[in-house]
């Protein structure tokens, strides 16, 4: 089969699949979030206080080493705080890109973490079949798609934690995830370039 009836045929699969749908849904409830995150910060900023300034605020309050703590624990977690926090908060450090290769180094160690927590807790049954089912449509799509999954989880507004868990309870091929969740830092750089603008 040449390469290109196997693109033919790939491409097949993920329509029947409905990747593209899914695809399409994620990037349009990303690009959503997004707007809504800028939007929310511009209504408090206008009516109720100065984001910058709190934003500075935190940069004088708090050391970069607590917050990079704070945002790792966040990205291996279940990514419990938004990573545009952390990337408008890096805007205000003295080398805004170096803090946010930074944050982005992170969030892929983070799930790096998360990877090999799942594959810790495929080892209990018990543990397995609960977070198993927490994760169930994460884990049915990561079956189905594979990398691209990552990719999604890496690139929209998916836990990507909760992307790195499912990958470690099916021992997802380690080298393939580490290679899919590079576009961590694609993601960080492309929402700092429009939160940077923001702040």
């Amino acid at each position: 089969m040449s390469r290109y009836e196997k693109m033919i045929v790939l491409n097949r699969y993920y329509r029947i699949t409905k990747f593209y749908d899914f695809l399409k849904s994620t990037a349009i409830k990303g690009g959503v979030v997004i707007a809504l995150f800028v939007a929310a910060l511009l209504v408090l900023e206008y009516f109720f206080f100065d984001f910058n300034e709190l934003l500075n605020t935190l940069v004088e309050s708090f050391s970069a080493t607590a917050i990079f703590a704070v945002f790792l624990v966040s990205e291996t977690v279940l990514g419990l705080l938004p990573p545009e926090i952390f990337i408008a908060w890096s805007s205000k450090s003295a080398t805004p890109w170096l803090f946010l290769f930074g944050l982005a180094t992170l969030s892929y160690l983070g799930g790096i973490i998360a990877y090999f927590a799942g594959r810790q807790l495929f080892r209990i049954p018990s543990v397995k079949n609960y977070i198993g089912n927490k994760v169930a449509g994460h884990i049915n799509n990561l079956r189905k798609w594979g990398g691209f999954f990552v990719f999604v989880g890496a690139m929209l507004p998916l836990p990507h934690s909760m992307v790195s868990l499912a990958c470690g309870l099916i021992r997802y091929d380690f080298k393939n995830y580490l290679a899919w969740a590079l576009f961590r830092y694609l993601r960080f750089i492309l929402y700092a370039l429009v939160i940077f603008q923001v702040f």
